[in-house]
């Protein structure tokens, strides 16, 4: 049986004009939702947030049930006992069940991709849509001195001492791109600064070792495949080969760094828009 969800008071750095809920059966996982109808579920990535995703949601929600869910140790949401790419995708599953969402349009950025495409390897019909935004099927798949340089750039700065909130600055704007929009960046410094330590480091280290190339042939879903042109950590080559090796796949390049939903989120949910209109 489904459980009620529970409204989670808001501190003022996270405060916006929804309302947090949380799911006591789904591991006490917080989420943003708006709207009515065929749901859009929007998940982040590695030191974001749902709040990460204001844009969309209120963007969506006349047309759409647009949710973001705060990743398990992220936010509002509990963290989980052991951090792998399993556990997160049957947390993700369960949040999907106790919500009764019915094969959600599935949006995920960066590690959020990768989380939808491990969560798809399992239950291919768990999804109508898939976007994958800026994520990778492979963590240093084909240059694992990539993958280790990725993993030691991350958490070098934390095992000198440093906080998330010290470093959140100069991470961003190494992520960013040329004319990324002012609020959105400060936003994506708010939600980094405010991710703890200890998930950070769980999230990171859990990127290692994934590989589903093998998989993309398999996803049966309408799938949009979204890259920045500017973007250091997934570049557009990387992503016009994920797209070719997913059937029917569409691509689309937009001109911002890595986090496009917040770089530029009109240029954004235009590509939605677009993608969701053909479905």
């Amino acid at each position: 049986m489904t459980e009620r969800a529970t409204r989670v008071p808001q501190p003022p750095h996270q405060r916006t004009q929804m309302e947090w809920e949380q799911v006591p059966g789904a591991g006490g996982i917080s989420y943003l939702s708006e709207g009515q109808g065929v749901p859009v579920l929007l998940l982040h990535g590695l030191g974001g947030a749902a709040r990460l995703f204001q844009a969309q949601l209120t963007h969506l929600a006349p047309r759409y049930h647009a949710l973001a869910w705060d990743m398990p140790g992220y936010g509002h949401s509990a963290p989980l006992p052991l951090v792998t790419m399993d556990a997160l995708a049957a947390s993700l599953a369960a949040f999907i069940a106790v919500n009764g969402l019915d094969r959600p349009i599935l949006v995920g950025h960066s590690f959020g991709g990768m989380l939808a495409q491990r969560l798809l390897a399992d239950a291919p019909h768990a999804a109508r849509a898939l976007v994958l935004a800026q994520t990778s099927a492979a963590f240093g798949g084909r240059d694992p001195a990539w993958a280790d340089a990725f993993v030691h750039s991350h958490l070098a700065p934390l095992d000198a001492g440093h906080s998330l909130a010290d470093i959140a600055p100069q991470c961003i704007a190494a992520m960013t791109g040329p004319g990324a929009d002012p609020a959105g960046t400060a936003l994506a410094i708010d939600c980094l600064a405010h991710t703890p330590a200890s998930t950070y480091r769980d999230t990171v280290l859990a990127m290692r070792g994934f590989d589903l190339r093998a998989a993309l042939p398999r996803i049966a879903v309408p799938t949009l495949v979204l890259s920045g042109t500017h973007d250091p950590n997934t570049p557009p080559e990387a992503m016009q080969r994920m797209a070719r090796s997913i059937p029917g796949a569409e691509y689309t390049d937009l001109p911002t760094g890595h986090l496009a939903h917040v770089e530029r989120p009109a240029a954004f949910n235009a590509a939605l828009d677009a993608f969701l209109a053909r479905l």
